[in-house]
């Protein structure tokens, strides 16, 4: 395995004793070529689970691997060797670009740090991600925000790295651009074969682009399965609640009936007892109410963290 995340736990104190349980015991891992999904509403930890396995956030409990080796309490000096096989893609390609540096200097700045910067090399990852050489002389703002996004892609592709965290990395670009980078991102994997950790709210993309899928609701991974079964026999309510809730643009004989939700999401700095989707599941009975429900295997490969399933 690339990556094996146990019982990850971020957590922040806001004062007066209280925490915001953001990310509040996740568990997965990623293997060699593959792309892992994390998909779930705004709020739900997800992004904030992909900084700490970066190690942008010190994580608040919980392990996590990367290519067998434990980097969850590592200081930056001893982080800084273990860069180089983990990279990130940033939502926003506006934002994650330095403005006062070339895009040349930007693609080139990882190598550089690393001890192996080449002209040709940088050259050529622009040509790789789809950008002409001549625009390495180029600023950001020179960009539409696809080619800005391939720059972000290039930048994490110079170091060769083994897993690469995708963060929202199309939210901000327009559906016909969308289409475009998550192509080049499929056929970088196929190249190089990278792992991706594909965080995402975009059904339809994830469903396109992932292997395998984890959904996670309120901090926690409610259902993980593999693409094909996650979306044909979603067996979590959340899970199916947001399936239903993605509009089909040739509707089925058959179409999903919609599931309506009740209630607001719950605040992360005071989570429900028992099942964290209790609140709002239309089938919720007694023991939702005071048993936390662990992840459990159904079919092969297919886990869902549901005391309906065990009934």
């Amino acid at each position: 395995m690339i990556l094996e995340v146990e019982g990850l736990k971020q957590h922040f104190p806001i004062g007066g004793g209280r925490k915001v349980y953001a990310v509040d015991g996740v568990s997965f891992c990623v293997a060699q070529g593959e792309t892992l999904g994390l998909v779930g509403e705004s709020g739900c930890g997800k992004s904030t689970a992909g900084k700490a396995i970066l190690r942008l956030l010190e994580p608040t409990a919980g392990r996590i691997r990367l290519r067998g080796k434990d980097i969850t309490r590592l200081s930056a000096a001893e982080m800084r060797p273990h860069r180089r096989e983990l990279q990130v893609v940033f939502q926003d390609p506006y934002s994650s670009l330095n403005p006062r540096m070339s895009a040349g200097a930007i693609v080139a700045e990882p190598l550089r740090n690393f001890g192996v910067f080449t002209e040709e090399k940088v050259a050529s990852l622009f040509q790789r991600v789809g950008l002409r050489p001549e625009h390495m002389r180029r600023y950001p703002h020179e960009f539409s925000g696809g080619q800005r996004q391939r720059l972000g892609i290039a930048r994490a592709l110079a170091l060769k790295p083994a897993l690469i965290v995708a963060d929202e990395p199309v939210s901000a670009l327009d559906v016909s651009v969308q289409a475009q980078v998550i192509n080049l991102l499929m056929d970088l994997q196929d190249e190089y074969r990278l792992s991706y950790l594909f965080i995402a709210h975009d059904l339809a993309v994830v469903q396109h682009i992932s292997h395998r899928v984890a959904v996670m609701y309120l901090g926690k991974i409610v259902e993980l399965a593999d693409r094909e079964a996650l979306f044909a026999r979603p067996q979590h309510p959340y899970t199916q609640a947001l399936l239903a809730a993605v509009p089909e643009p040739a509707p089925r004989a058959s179409p999903r009936a919609p599931i309506l939700l009740k209630g607001e999401l719950p605040s992360p700095m005071s989570p429900p007892a028992g099942c964290s989707f209790h609140t709002r599941c239309p089938h919720a009975f007694d023991r939702c109410k005071s048993e936390i429900p662990q992840l459990r295997q159904g079919s092969a490969g297919h886990w869902a963290a549901c005391h309906l399933i065990e009934r």
